[in-house]
């Protein structure tokens, strides 16, 4: 493949509203944005969503940052590449550290796309112009200002972040509010084995489904929950590889899947975890890590593919940022949000804007 450099952008993007979950509280959004550029002044955009601590998973900025400038960067020859898809086998050396691997891969599919002149959702086979918008309900003492203002744009699913303990109040205060929106409850790996007897009582709250009750990787209790439930158990964060969801679906832990880029370790794992899901007959929706617009871009051509049959994680750039790093910004009309159609992921970035939210830059020639 052309790519003359790659450069990484350390910014921090300023917060409407503190994101409040049981495990941290987000008020500035540390992200790695990875430029890469071709002999032509093509640039291709890719973004490292993991959080600043490792309360989400192990993965840090500050470890992504190391991993992708001291080890992925300097023993990649993009010479030898024709496609994206070839960086999974390229990167198989190192062990883990997936959101590093999907910024990464994230600029490479970008720029693939515009030396192409097809849309990111073409190259991926994607069915649909646009998709349906979900919502994340944090927990702050502003609820029913939040979900009247979601719904008024057309938030077709709520998700709602809940504490060990108090789910039953929470979910009754939001049904309260609205006793018809649409919502799921997401636990993050929260609770222990001794807790399925209270999670078998959430089994009457009438939800969409549970994420994640149980730690990353507990494939055993999760398949003896849903075994026992009527709601829809879905995995997230034990969900970071192909391998997973095949172990997920086959031991019947879930009965949907929650599918992130970063998490997964790229869009090359995202579409092939899409195509067991699919095979198998499990619904998947596109979860989201309070990210800029760069990874929404990229989100909504994953979600254009057919087995995304759940809204997601997919807001507007204002849901939570003053002012987003890309152009058009991601809007949300009438509950849904148009899959942009231009050469890669279809948005523009504010350079200038980036500029100004950088906090450090790293650039590796390839010439």
């Amino acid at each position: 493949m052309n790519v003359k450099q790659v450069t990484l952008h350390l910014a921090e993007l300023p917060m409407r509203t503190s994101f409040v979950t049981h495990q941290g509280t987000i008020t500035n959004r540390e992200l790695i944005i990875i430029e890469a550029e071709d002999e032509q002044g093509r640039k291709g955009w890719g973004e490292v969503s993991a959080f600043s601590t490792p309360f989400y998973t192990s993965e840090t900025v500050k470890t992504a940052w190391h991993v992708i400038v001291d080890i992925l960067l300097p023993n990649l020859k993009f010479k030898d590449l024709t496609h994206p898809r070839e960086l999974v086998d390229k990167f198989s050396y190192v062990k883990g550290h997936p959101m590093a691997k999907a910024g990464l891969e994230g600029a490479v599919w970008d720029l693939y796309g515009k030396q192409q002149g097809k849309s990111l959702k073409e190259l991926i086979g994607g069915v649909r112009n646009s998709v349906k918008a979900g919502a994340v309900l944090s927990l702050s003492d502003h609820l029913a200002e939040d979900i009247s203002y979601l719904k008024s744009s057309g938030y077709q699913r709520y998700k709602l972040k809940v504490e060990r303990g108090k789910e039953k109040e929470l979910v009754k205060r939001v049904q309260e509010i609205d006793p018809g929106l649409p919502l799921m409850i997401d636990a993050n790996g929260a609770y222990s084995e001794k807790d399925i007897p209270y999670l078998k009582s959430l089994d009457t709250l009438g939800l969409l489904m549970i994420e994640q009750p149980f730690q990353a990787g507990d494939f055993y209790l999760h398949r003896k929950l849903q075994s026992q439930l009527t709601t829809p158990l879905c995995m997230d964060e034990s969900i970071a590889s192909f391998h997973d969801a095949k172990q997920a679906i086959e031991l019947g832990s879930c009965r949907v899947l929650n599918i992130k880029i970063s998490r997964v370790g790229g869009l090359t794992a995202a579409l092939a975890i899409h195509d067991l899901s699919r095979e198998s007959g499990i619904p998947v929706w596109c979860g989201g890590m309070v990210e800029s617009g760069i990874s929404k871009a990229h989100n909504l051509a994953l979600s254009s593919l057919e087995n995304f049959s759940i809204p997601g994680d997919l807001s507007s750039s204002c849901r939570y940022f003053y002012k987003d790093i890309v152009t058009p910004s991601i809007q949300v009309e009438n509950g849904e949000i148009d899959v942009p159609s231009g050469p890669g992921i279809g948005v523009e970035v504010n350079e200038e804007f980036l500029r100004s939210l950088s906090t450090s830059n790293y650039v590796k020639s390839y010439q």
